[in-house]
């Protein structure tokens, strides 16, 4: 029997080999925003490695937006090249390059995990973070609220990232709104007590999402595939659920979009997580059974016969792999033999592959 797994998914004018897919993960590895080669090792041992999909990690669309001084970003067009030279390696191990644009809102200026993920201040190279409204993420911590000017420069912000990824040779876009950052922290009514338009009503929580989409997709090509990352659930009583993210996915398909990244979590340090293989997997099966919108399934997906079972099961269209693919590059390589499927090694490494 054929492996779903390695059965091609076909968006728009792409085409993913397999449905593999390696989750952005942040290397809090660049310099000023710039890639450099620990990227082009990180994300091309993962292409040569078999998966059919690379998502960059999240990509700042402002120097602001970084999660931390080592996050990439694409707030200026000499970012480009560096990124230009990675696509190129992807492509040539015949897998697709994918981004994720991103702004960290209230959780930005922070420091790498090796170094405590603690608030960077001023005094050590820090920056002012902004947000919905002014509630940190912890006590201690206030940022900015945006006014109307500051929302306008986020999705401006946006757009000309959105421009410079497509220079920069990328063939999947994702908008990151998941996660606690700042696009998670407008729709969630834990983080925004706002009470103009942007603020209140779940069709104003997600007004600043709609905006950047509508921003994105006036740069990006509309044969090329577009995903959004959101967080399911946070988690948290009175937070963002699952009913508000089948709502947003409704309409979210309606406006273009191809593919729900379906996560949770990350609104508030408070979050009670029942974690466990496949917890998040339910979220994507009732979000593409409800709304008929492709989904991705994400957490503690760790066995090829787990993400089979996934696909197969109609839970969802493509498998996501973070920590696992960093234990193991060459996850399609394994997989595939796993699941007793024949794939095609890098000539460089074939004769290790085993018959």
């Amino acid at each position: 029997m054929s492996s779903i797994l390695f059965s091609p998914l076909q968006i728009k004018s792409i085409t993913i080999k397999n449905r593999i897919a390696i989750s952005p993960m942040c290397q809090y590895s660049a310099i000023n925003g710039f890639a450099n080669d620990w990227h082009l090792v990180h994300l091309g041992s993962r292409a040569t490695g078999g998966a059919g999909l690379i998502i960059q990690e999240a990509t700042a669309v402002s120097a602001e937006g970084r999660i931390s001084p080592g996050d990439l970003g694409l707030w200026k067009d000499e970012q480009i090249e560096k990124m230009q030279h990675i696509n190129r390696f992807i492509i040539g191990q015949n897998a697709v390059p994918g981004i994720q644009l991103a702004h960290a809102g209230r959780k930005a200026s922070s420091s790498a995990p090796w170094e405590g993920g603690k608030k960077i201040d001023s005094a050590h190279g820090g920056w002012e973070t902004v947000a919905p409204s002014a509630i940190g993420f912890h006590d201690n911590e206030t940022p900015v609220a945006l006014d109307k000017t500051g929302i306008q420069k986020v999705i401006s912000d946006f757009k000309s990232a959105a421009r410079r990824s497509v220079e920069a040779g990328f063939q999947v876009m994702e908008i990151h709104a998941a996660h606690g950052y700042l696009l998670h922290e407008f729709m969630s009514p834990l983080s925004n007590l706002r009470t103009d338009e942007y603020g209140g009503s779940f069709e104003n929580r997600i007004r600043m999402m709609l905006e950047v989409l509508e921003a994105v997709q006036s740069e990006w090509p509309k044969e090329l595939p577009l995903f959004v990352r959101i967080s399911a659930t946070d988690w948290a009583d009175g937070g963002w659920n699952i009913d508000e993210s089948v709502q947003l996915s409704k309409i979210l398909k309606e406006k273009g979009v191809d593919l729900i990244d379906v996560s949770s979590g990350g609104a508030v340090p408070y979050q009670k997580i029942a974690l466990g293989p496949n917890y998040q997997v339910p979220f994507a099966e009732r979000i593409k059974k409800e709304t008929g919108i492709l989904t991705g399934a994400v957490g503690l997906i760790t066995e090829a016969a787990q993400a089979e079972e996934i696909l197969t099961s109609g839970k969802a269209d493509l498998v996501l792999f973070a920590r696992e693919s960093l234990r193991n590059p060459n996850l399609g390589l394994t997989f595939a033999k796993e699941l007793d499927t024949d794939v095609q090694w890098p000539k460089q490494y074939d004769r290790a592959k085993i018959r």
